[in-house]
């Protein structure tokens, strides 16, 4: 539905030369675009208490912010407004397709599919994002400033707004349908509507030291790993009992590390901390549970598809121990199945073709009925 095309880079040459270092426009990145939600179904959509959303607006030299869910939009005008609805890739098919050219980058990179509408003049204001993201331009025309990285002031225009202070561009140009904008982290940038226009970014997430850790830490409390406790025998004698010397530092440290240096605690760490939703999952459990035969009988009518905004991911060191992670959790199956663990964790959809060979599995196809009957994947 959306075939992306980079001009004259190949995705391996765009990652090699551009991905987190520097910003590029490409124009007609998707030729012959189409929204594939209307600025309607998204006002719709920030009307949902589930859907995170926010409106921003700028009257009186003032800006202003709100977060939804919202009933009305009337009160706003025709100018000087956006509205954004995040991971709008859980709750529209159709948007997150938007997503899958994008997928030479590997899916615990995923962030979400953010959403814009903005009448003329409407913005966020310039900005620092702290996270990768392909704005992808749909109906109507924005104009992009993008500045350079660097040491650039924040500033809080209102208390859901943060800002930075004004920066010369190295981009400066108009997005009409089809273009594709990328910006780096750090890069300073700002849009403007100039006509009503639709925005729709694709974005890819890091995360920091700080909340890897606590996400370790809870990973640890709840699995009940990591309760050995420091041990110093052969201690030798010290006269200044208020030191901690460089000896203990040491075993400090050795101590902390020891916890990340054990492949099966990373591993299973990595796997359901990176599947774990953002957002919450608009999980789609059946009317009725499917059983086995009922699967592979709607299975040659129509594909599996995978729930929007759902992550599952392997472990490249442990998958030989056929170890996967969806949503959070780990799962198991046989060695033998890894083949199937790969289909089930890469693909977006799953047509009859491609599990015509663990149909007869029973292993296979009752974590199958499982996961269809627990919302994760629907027909």
């Amino acid at each position: 539905m959306f075939n992306l095309n980079l001009g004259d880079l190949t995705a391996q040459q765009f990652l090699a030369s551009y991905w987190q270092t520097k910003p590029r426009v490409f124009r007609q990145g998707f030729a012959n675009f189409v929204d594939p939600v209307s600025a309607d179904e998204l006002a719709g959509l920030a009307c949902d208490e589930m859907v995170e959303s926010r409106l921003v607006w700028q009257k009186g030299g003032h800006w202003n912010a709100e977060f939804g869910p919202f009933q009305s939009y009337e009160h706003l005008g025709e100018k000087d407004w956006s509205l954004i609805v995040q991971a709008v890739d859980y709750w529209s098919p159709q948007a997150a397709k938007i997503i899958d050219p994008f997928r030479f980058i590997p899916n615990w990179r995923l962030d979400d599919l953010m959403v814009s509408f903005a009448c003329k003049g409407g913005s966020v204001g310039p900005h620092i994002d702290h996270y990768d993201v392909f704005i992808c331009q749909g109906s109507g025309k924005r104009h992009w400033r993008v500045g350079d990285r660097g040491e650039l002031e924040e500033y809080a225009a209102h208390e859901a707004l943060l800002h930075v202070e004004p920066f010369e561009a190295i981009i400066d140009t108009v997005l009409e349908p089809g273009d594709i904008l990328y910006i780096p982290p750090g890069f300073p940038h700002e849009g403007i509507g100039l006509e009503p226009s639709m925005s729709f970014s694709v974005g890819f997430r890091t995360n920091s030291a700080t909340n890897m850790m606590s996400g370790l830490a809870d990973y640890l409390i709840d699995k009940d790993l990591g309760k050995q406790l420091i041990e110093d025998p052969q201690r030798e004698l010290t006269n200044m009992p208020g030191i901690i010397n460089n000896s203990d530092l040491s075993r400090i440290k050795s101590h902390l590390q020891s916890v990340l240096d054990n492949p099966e605690t990373l591993s299973g760490f990595s796997g359901c901390y990176f599947t774990t939703a953002k957002h919450e999952l608009d999980i789609q459990i059946p009317d009725e549970l499917f059983d086995r035969d009922e699967i592979l009988n709607a299975l040659e009518e129509q594909p599996l598809v995978k729930l929007g905004g759902l992550r599952c991911c392997y472990i490249e060191e442990n998958i030989e121990q056929g170890l996967f992670y969806i949503n959070g959790e780990q799962y198991s199956m046989s060695q033998s199945l890894i083949p199937a663990i790969k289909t089930l964790c890469d693909q977006q959809q799953i047509e009859m073709s491609d599990i015509t060979q663990w149909k007869d599995n029973d292993e296979f196809m009752t974590l199958l009925v499982q996961l269809i009957n627990e919302g994760y994947w629907y027909f």
